[in-house]
């Protein structure tokens, strides 16, 4: 009989046991140094910990930072190590942090390592529940005396901790009431969780459900899918998949079984990947993968086998594995004359360590498709002898084997390059090519550096001298050229060596407007500063260059730091290989991320189609004339569980932050944007921003938005935290943008994404605004008359106030402040059936539209004076509405059938915003007659005189309420410290009005002309 063994479940239980219990390892460090501990897994199997150790608690890894566990003696410690005795199936390694460190161990016995593998393995496979970890941490960490228990004291120091700010008394009231065993004055985990779900219960979350749920305390299906197609941008949402929605995320059974979601079920669907910022879509290839490998961004990594700096630092095979792995799809290998005929990797004429060639193209044959099929590029800078050119040749041909053969890839007559989706499973080796002219039978021969586009310190010193200066200030096109100038050097190439490249010929630049028109299948390389160079003399010309042939930047040789330069100009200008250190975390290499994110992380981006065939030049104030423009709206409404700045001097018992939130816009120059929130004081744990920044992009395709985080400070701000992902992966409606590297913390946002074509007419501009404030409320406004706007949604007063407005007969009713909604699409196509637009449009699911309706007013006296000045306000085109003065339309006849489409302004009202009318001036372009008569007329009038103008101009995809409108600098009763913090309410629409009536009154003759 064979007895069966123990399940799988079992076995991976057995190992977590054991690995609690601990294990005694040697620890090696350095080339000789073996130390013995105790290494463990801590009782929430969140981190290994091990001891003795000078560190004390510091002394552990996280799981979350552990790249990969690779069995038997594999990395470079154990290579090197002085007595490498050791038993194989006792050693193992594991990879962690953000440098990818290796921590290299030996234990007792083979049993005992496989163990730890499988037991590291299991937990790298996320099986466990994270919410129920992050809470048993959280509780841990909280629990000082470790009985178990929370005291009082224990938790006010969590909140603390956790940033957050609530009066004593408050917490006492929340603490007594989780409180509910017999042991009183103390939480128990269970219980603790009870309090937890107290302080994090999401008031902006709450607030959003029940402008859906008709004052219930659950959606049903009903309600769930209205939220889903109306605010998320959902098409074809069915009631089965709103089931399954309710099925997975709502934790009570009795919503589950009457069909309902609770608030907690809805604040878990939210802040699932449900309600994530990024397309999941994008997770995967969704771009055409056919087209030439010109048309498209490659990820591509700098000096790849370094672990630091470009002088000191430790070469490794290990980061091959790392970057492939990471979406890098073309890697650097610097080759060098090694001991016993073995060419050997390191950076040249330093003191960086050197490692085996053949052990670097065994560690790219591993990892090269592990992730993503699609082609990877070995740059290959040679420095090697003709023998060990051999040696090389023969290693890239017995290890990586087929993946060389390109015997079975056809290319057009045009010899244009493959695309991507051909050269699945390839590597393509880019170097030197011997000369068509030299014997077939010779096995090797000179090749000129002008033949190759290697790195090189000449080349340097080229680029930062008397040439370039001279070619920037004369800005000659033969002093130009003479920059690609340099004195020819010749080297001995190996026929073997040389047939292995095909597709990517490494050449020098010699003439960006007319190389690589006979052949494309070259890559040529230049360093930042002379691309720069480049960029800024002829765009256009490196724009066409890059259409006909592969183009490499990489770093300055100044960049000893291996600091990382901007890739975005770079991008900008279509080039296709933007090489960077992937070994140094920051800013540019999270640029990088979110770039290639954009494809499945599959290391191809498709470039813009502009890029790709024709003239374009990014450095223009309107790159794309007669094209549309993109608008962002970001209403930034709340954070969550924001931590401590990571440099904090006192870490987590430092003071309570005051986050600010900041948004980048990062592409074409004349895209690339900033603004930010105002600073919530004493709150990390749940503050509340509210406030609407919008953006006007005309280049969307490339753009990336960047969220950053700041604790601001007396003396400056810290970082917290960032998240940066391309524009074209932001998902529309109320989302969650999760900060990278951080578990819990988050910001959630409104995401409005509309069309701009540039241009609607006068009439639509006030139809527009008619559609959602009623044209009536301007006219009631009077000098010493001010209409207070407030928003009901995320009121911190409280949830059901009713609207009060000072100084006019207006009113709001409790049910609109319920029924308030983010975001009205009433003219969007395809996204909806028609009887739902019908709907909207009458009102049924528009907010702002319904609001008007019930708007009351009196016109006081005087309306026709505060009517005349409302032209002195001006508008901006940066807040995204647009006029077309040559499409003013004023045919009367057809009154009956106005087509009133909403703004393309998303906006949202904000607490205590009031407007007031400033006296007008009387503008230089306009007579002082026509712009009296031309106002003076009765509301009546007026109103029907707008009503009777057709509307014509651009379509959009619209999201409509008033919060990208802004009123900063409108005269206001409220104090200087007050003003700051009102949001861009004020400032945008101020901005809406003025400029767009001052172009209408210089431009638009047609319109004012007719006096009668």
């Amino acid at each position: 009989l064979v007895t069966p063994g123990p399940s799988p479940c079992y076995s991976v239980e057995r190992c977590i046991c054991s690995m609690q219990a601990g294990s005694q390892m040697i620890k090696l460090k350095g080339k000789s140094k073996a130390l013995v501990r105790l290494f463990y897994l801590d009782e929430h199997k969140s981190c290994i910990r091990w001891r003795p150790s000078r560190k004390h608690e510091r002394a552990k890894i996280t799981i979350d930072s552990i790249h990969e566990v690779c069995e038997g003696m594999r990395t470079e410690v154990f290579r090197r190590f002085a007595n490498n005795n050791f038993d194989p199936n006792c050693c193992f390694s594991i990879y962690h942090g953000d440098h990818v460190e290796s921590l290299d161990l030996v234990s007792t016995n083979g049993e005992e390592a496989r163990t730890w593998i499988t037991g590291l393995k299991y937990l790298l496979a996320g099986i466990s529940d994270e919410d129920s970890l992050a809470k048993r941490q959280t509780f841990s960490e909280a629990d000082k005396n470790g009985d178990g228990n929370l005291s009082i004291g224990e938790v006010l120091q969590l909140l603390h901790k956790l940033n957050v700010n609530l009066p004593k008394q408050k917490v006492r009231e929340m603490f007594q009431e989780a409180d509910t065993d017999e042991n009183q004055g103390s939480l128990t985990f269970d219980e603790f969780c009870t309090f937890y779900k107290m302080i994090s219960t999401r008031r902006d979350l709450y607030l959003l459900m029940i402008t859906y749920n008709n004052h219930k305390e659950h959606m049903d299906l009903n309600d769930l899918q209205r939220f889903l197609e109306n605010e998320q941008k959902m098409v074809n949402v069915t009631k089965d998949y709103c089931k399954m929605i309710i099925n997975q995320f709502e934790p009570c059974s009795e919503n589950q079984t009457h069909m309902v979601l609770g608030i907690d079920g809805f604040t878990n669907y939210m802040r699932s990947p449900a309600g994530d910022i990024f397309n999941p879509e994008h997770y995967q290839v969704n771009q055409d993968m056919t087209q030439p490998l010109t048309n498209y961004y490659i990820a591509s990594s700098h000096n790849t086998y370094l672990t630091g700096d470009q002088l000191l630092s430790q070469s490794r095979v290990d980061m091959y594995a790392y970057v492939l792995q990471a979406g890098c799809r073309c890697v650097e290998v610097d080759c060098w004359d090694g001991p016993d005929g073995e060419p050997i990797v390191h950076h040249g004429y330093t003191l960086t360590s050197k490692i085996l060639f053949k052990d670097v193209i065994e560690t790219i044959n591993k990892y090269a498709f592990a992730k993503t099929q699609y082609p990877v590029i070995l740059s290959i800078e040679n420095h090697c002898t003709v023998p060990q050119q051999k040696k090389m040749a023969q290693y890239l041909m017995e290890v990586l084997q087929d993946k060389l053969d390109l015997s079975n890839i056809n290319v057009n007559e045009s010899r244009r390059l493959p695309s991507p989706e051909v050269l699945k499973g390839k590597v393509l080796v880019k170097g030197k090519k011997l000369p068509a002219n030299i014997d077939a039978d010779a096995e090797e021969g000179d090749v000129s550096d002008e033949d190759s586009g290697e790195e090189d310190e000449e080349e340097e010193q080229q680029i930062n001298g008397d040439c370039v200066s001279k070619s920037v200030q004369s800005n000659d096109s033969l002093c130009f050229m003479q920059i690609f100038f340099r004195r020819r050097k010749t080297m001995r190439l190996s026929r073997a060596l040389s047939d292995l490249v095909k597709y990517t010929k490494s050449v020098r630049v010699h003439d960006i407007e007319t190389q690589a028109y006979v052949c494309s299948w070259q890559v040529s390389s230049l360093n930042e500063s002379l691309t720069n160079q480049i960029l800024q003399l002829k765009p256009a010309q490196l724009v066409r260059f890059n259409q006909r042939q592969l183009l490499r930047v990489y770093p300055s040789n100044y960049r000893v730091d291996s600091s990382n330069f901007n890739p975005q100009p770079f991008w900008n200008a279509g080039c296709h290989l933007v090489a960077l250190n992937y070994q140094t975390e920051g800013r540019m290499l999270q640029l990088n991320r979110a770039k290639f994110a954009v494809n499945g992380n599959c290391g191809y981006v498709l470039k813009p189609k502009c890029m790709c065939k024709g003239a374009f030049n990014p450095m223009l104030e309107d790159p794309l004339p007669g094209h549309r423009k993109s608008q962002l709206v970001l209403k930034i409404i709340s954070g969550q569980q924001l931590p401590k700045p990571k440099d904090s001097m006192l870490g987590d018992r430092g003071e309570i932050i005051d986050p600010f939130v900041e948004v980048e816009i990062i592409g074409l120059p004349v895209d690339c944007n900033k603004q930010q929130t105002r600073v919530v004081d004493d709150n990390g744990f749940n503050p509340m921003w509210e406030e609407t920044l919008v953006y006007t992009l005309h280049m969307p395709q490339i753009a990336l938005v960047r969220f950053m985080v700041w604790d601001h400070d007396p003396i400056g701000r810290d970082f917290i935290g960032q998240r940066t992902i391309a524009f074209k992966s932001m998902m529309p409606g109320y989302r969650h943008v999760y900060l990278e590297g951080m578990e819990e913390a988050s910001i959630f946002v409104h995401v409005a994404i509309n069309d701009i074509t540039g241009k609607v007419t006068f009439i639509r501009f006030f139809s527009l605004l008619r559609s959602h404030l009623s044209l009536s409320l301007f006219l009631n406004l009077d000098y010493g008359t001010r209409t207070a706007f407030g928003p009901i949604f995320l009121r911190k007063g409280g949830k059901n106030q009713a609207k009060v407005v000072k100084g006019s007969a207006d009113c709001y009713t409790k049910e609109d402040f319920l029924n308030r909604r983010y975001s009205d699409d009433v003219s969007s196509k395809g996204s909806r059936s028609t009887s739902q637009s019908t709907s909207l449009l009458r009102g049924a699911q528009s907010e702002p539209l319904r609001r008007a309706h019930k708007v009351c007013f009196q016109e006081p006296e005087g309306s026709h004076e505060a009517r005349r000045h409302l032209s002195s306000i001006t508008c901006s085109g940066g807040a995204g509405v647009a006029m077309d003065y040559n499409n003013l339309a004023s045919d009367s006849k057809d009154s009956s059938d106005l087509d009133i489409q909403t703004s393309v302004v998303q906006s949202h009202l904000e607490d205590t915003k009031e407007l007031t009318v400033p006296k007008r001036k009387k503008t230089e372009c306009e007579p002082e007659d026509v712009a009296i008569s031309k106002m003076k007329v009765p509301a009546s009038t007026l109103n029907n005189q707008f009503l009777s103008k057709q509307i014509s101009g651009s379509e959009s995809s619209s999201l409509s309420s008033l919060d990208s409108l802004d009123l900063s600098t409108l005269p206001s009763r409220f104090p200087d410290n007050q003003q700051q913090t009102m949001g861009t309410l004020q400032r945008e629409m101020n901005a809406l009005f003025e400029q767009k009536m001052l172009e209408i009154r210089c431009h638009s003759p047609l319109f004012f002309g007719d006096e009668s």
